[in-house]
Protein backbone atom coordinates (compact mmCIF):
# COMPACT_ATOMS: atom_id res chain seq x y z
CA UNK A 1 0.00 0.00 0.00
CA UNK A 2 1.51 3.36 -0.97
CA UNK A 3 2.61 6.06 1.80
CA UNK A 4 -0.14 8.24 1.05
CA UNK A 5 -3.75 7.77 -1.02
CA UNK A 6 -4.79 10.90 -2.70
CA UNK A 7 -8.80 10.88 -2.94
CA UNK A 8 -11.48 13.26 -4.93
CA UNK A 9 -14.47 14.08 -3.19
CA UNK A 10 -17.54 15.34 -5.54
CA UNK A 11 -21.12 16.43 -4.44
CA UNK A 12 -22.91 16.34 -7.59
CA UNK A 13 -25.47 19.10 -8.53
CA UNK A 14 -26.50 20.12 -12.03
CA UNK A 15 -26.46 24.05 -11.00
CA UNK A 16 -23.11 23.20 -8.66
CA UNK A 17 -21.00 20.24 -8.29
CA UNK A 18 -18.39 20.48 -5.51
CA UNK A 19 -15.18 18.95 -5.56
CA UNK A 20 -12.46 18.48 -3.21
CA UNK A 21 -9.06 16.82 -2.57
CA UNK A 22 -7.01 15.91 -0.04
CA UNK A 23 -4.27 13.71 0.97
CA UNK A 24 -4.53 10.64 3.51
CA UNK A 25 -1.10 9.54 5.10
CA UNK A 26 -2.22 6.84 7.98
CA UNK A 27 -4.62 8.78 9.78
CA UNK A 28 -3.05 12.65 8.65
CA UNK A 29 -5.68 14.24 6.30
CA UNK A 30 -3.81 17.34 4.24
CA UNK A 31 -6.37 19.70 2.19
CA UNK A 32 -4.89 19.89 -1.72
CA UNK A 33 -7.57 21.77 -3.15
CA UNK A 34 -11.47 22.73 -3.29
CA UNK A 35 -13.72 24.15 -5.57
CA UNK A 36 -16.96 24.38 -7.21
CA UNK A 37 -17.67 23.46 -10.99
CA UNK A 38 -21.29 25.33 -11.89
CA UNK A 39 -23.35 25.32 -15.43
CA UNK A 40 -24.88 27.80 -17.49
CA UNK A 41 -28.57 27.20 -16.32
CA UNK A 42 -29.80 28.86 -19.98
CA UNK A 43 -28.18 26.11 -21.60
CA UNK A 44 -29.85 22.43 -22.12
CA UNK A 45 -29.42 19.73 -20.07
CA UNK A 46 -26.82 18.00 -22.50
CA UNK A 47 -24.77 21.41 -22.57
CA UNK A 48 -24.64 21.75 -19.10
CA UNK A 49 -23.85 17.90 -18.21
CA UNK A 50 -20.53 18.62 -20.96
CA UNK A 51 -20.01 21.42 -18.65
CA UNK A 52 -19.68 19.48 -15.65
CA UNK A 53 -17.97 16.56 -17.60
CA UNK A 54 -15.30 19.25 -19.21
CA UNK A 55 -14.84 20.66 -15.07
CA UNK A 56 -14.60 16.85 -13.70
CA UNK A 57 -11.99 16.01 -16.20
CA UNK A 58 -9.30 19.16 -15.25
CA UNK A 59 -9.93 18.70 -11.57
CA UNK A 60 -8.70 14.65 -12.30
CA UNK A 61 -6.02 16.26 -14.62
CA UNK A 62 -5.36 19.29 -12.29
CA UNK A 63 -4.96 16.53 -8.67
CA UNK A 64 -4.43 13.33 -10.06
CA UNK A 65 -6.14 11.58 -7.34
CA UNK A 66 -6.08 7.66 -6.49
CA UNK A 67 -9.74 7.31 -5.63
CA UNK A 68 -13.03 9.50 -5.51
CA UNK A 69 -16.14 8.78 -3.87
CA UNK A 70 -19.53 10.45 -4.97
CA UNK A 71 -22.48 11.44 -2.40
CA UNK A 72 -25.71 8.94 -2.74
CA UNK A 73 -29.09 10.59 -3.80
CA UNK A 74 -31.64 10.57 -1.96
CA UNK A 75 -35.40 10.59 -2.35
CA UNK A 76 -36.26 14.11 -3.66
CA UNK A 77 -40.29 14.81 -3.59
CA UNK A 78 -39.69 16.74 -7.01
CA UNK A 79 -39.18 14.42 -9.85
CA UNK A 80 -37.70 16.96 -12.54
CA UNK A 81 -35.46 17.78 -9.83
CA UNK A 82 -34.46 14.22 -8.63
CA UNK A 83 -33.98 13.48 -12.36
CA UNK A 84 -31.43 16.49 -13.26
CA UNK A 85 -29.58 15.29 -10.06
CA UNK A 86 -29.55 11.70 -11.21
CA UNK A 87 -27.84 13.03 -14.39
CA UNK A 88 -24.95 15.02 -12.89
CA UNK A 89 -24.72 12.27 -10.83
CA UNK A 90 -23.94 10.17 -13.50
CA UNK A 91 -21.47 12.46 -14.92
CA UNK A 92 -19.99 12.32 -11.23
CA UNK A 93 -19.44 8.65 -11.30
CA UNK A 94 -18.52 8.17 -14.77
CA UNK A 95 -15.72 10.76 -15.85
CA UNK A 96 -13.41 9.39 -12.66
CA UNK A 97 -14.57 5.54 -13.46
CA UNK A 98 -13.74 6.35 -17.06
CA UNK A 99 -10.29 7.42 -15.75
CA UNK A 100 -9.64 4.37 -14.50
CA UNK A 101 -10.08 5.47 -11.16
CA UNK A 102 -12.13 3.07 -7.91
CA UNK A 103 -15.10 5.16 -7.09
CA UNK A 104 -17.32 4.97 -3.42
CA UNK A 105 -20.67 5.85 -2.97
CA UNK A 106 -21.67 6.83 0.64
CA UNK A 107 -24.94 8.13 1.69
CA UNK A 108 -25.33 11.63 3.15
CA UNK A 109 -25.78 9.88 6.88
CA UNK A 110 -22.87 8.40 6.64
CA UNK A 111 -20.92 11.18 5.47
CA UNK A 112 -22.09 13.29 8.11
CA UNK A 113 -21.72 10.49 11.01
CA UNK A 114 -18.14 10.01 9.64
CA UNK A 115 -17.39 13.77 9.61
CA UNK A 116 -19.22 15.32 12.32
CA UNK A 117 -20.29 12.38 14.25
CA UNK A 118 -23.99 12.80 14.12
CA UNK A 119 -26.11 11.83 10.63
CA UNK A 120 -28.02 14.29 10.68
CA UNK A 121 -25.70 17.62 11.18
CA UNK A 122 -26.47 20.56 8.94
CA UNK A 123 -24.71 22.50 6.42
CA UNK A 124 -23.28 24.83 8.74
CA UNK A 125 -21.61 22.00 11.10
CA UNK A 126 -20.06 20.40 8.18
CA UNK A 127 -18.17 23.33 6.89
CA UNK A 128 -17.02 23.73 10.63
CA UNK A 129 -15.31 20.33 10.97
CA UNK A 130 -14.59 19.93 7.01
CA UNK A 131 -12.01 23.29 8.66
CA UNK A 132 -11.43 21.78 11.86
CA UNK A 133 -9.76 18.57 10.12
CA UNK A 134 -8.33 20.61 6.88
CA UNK A 135 -6.83 24.03 8.68
CA UNK A 136 -6.36 26.62 5.93
CA UNK A 137 -8.37 24.58 3.26
CA UNK A 138 -10.24 27.62 2.83
CA UNK A 139 -13.67 26.78 1.52
CA UNK A 140 -15.79 29.09 -0.39
CA UNK A 141 -18.80 27.61 -1.35
CA UNK A 142 -21.04 24.86 0.69
CA UNK A 143 -20.93 22.22 -2.16
CA UNK A 144 -16.76 22.43 -2.10
CA UNK A 145 -17.02 21.85 2.08
CA UNK A 146 -19.39 18.91 1.03
CA UNK A 147 -17.20 17.38 -1.32
CA UNK A 148 -14.35 17.27 1.03
CA UNK A 149 -16.64 15.75 4.10
CA UNK A 150 -16.81 13.28 1.01
CA UNK A 151 -13.58 12.86 0.65
CA UNK A 152 -12.76 12.53 4.49
CA UNK A 153 -15.28 10.30 4.74
CA UNK A 154 -14.22 8.11 1.93
CA UNK A 155 -10.72 8.13 3.82
CA UNK A 156 -12.28 7.10 6.97
CA UNK A 157 -14.03 4.19 5.40
CA UNK A 158 -12.93 3.70 1.73
CA UNK A 159 -9.72 2.13 3.22
CA UNK A 160 -11.73 -0.38 4.95
CA UNK A 161 -13.82 -1.32 2.33
CA UNK A 162 -10.07 -1.66 -0.28
CA UNK A 163 -8.74 -3.77 2.43
CA UNK A 164 -12.24 -6.01 2.08
CA UNK A 165 -12.20 -6.31 -1.55
CA UNK A 166 -9.12 -6.58 -2.00
CA UNK A 167 -9.16 -9.88 0.47
CA UNK A 168 -12.10 -10.94 -0.98
CA UNK A 169 -10.67 -10.91 -4.41
CA UNK A 170 -7.54 -12.80 -2.71
CA UNK A 171 -10.00 -15.47 -0.90
CA UNK A 172 -11.18 -15.77 -4.35
CA UNK A 173 -15.21 -14.50 -3.52
CA UNK A 174 -17.09 -12.44 -5.52
CA UNK A 175 -18.50 -9.66 -4.24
Amino acid sequence: MPASQRYLGIDPGLRATGWGVIDVAGARLVHVANGTITSNDKLGVAERLVELERGLISVLEAYSPDGAAVEQVFVARDPVAALKLGQARAMALLVPARAGLPVAEYAANHIKKSVVGAGHAGKAQIRMMVEMLLPGCGVQTEHAADALAIAICHAHSGGANERIAAALLKAGVAR
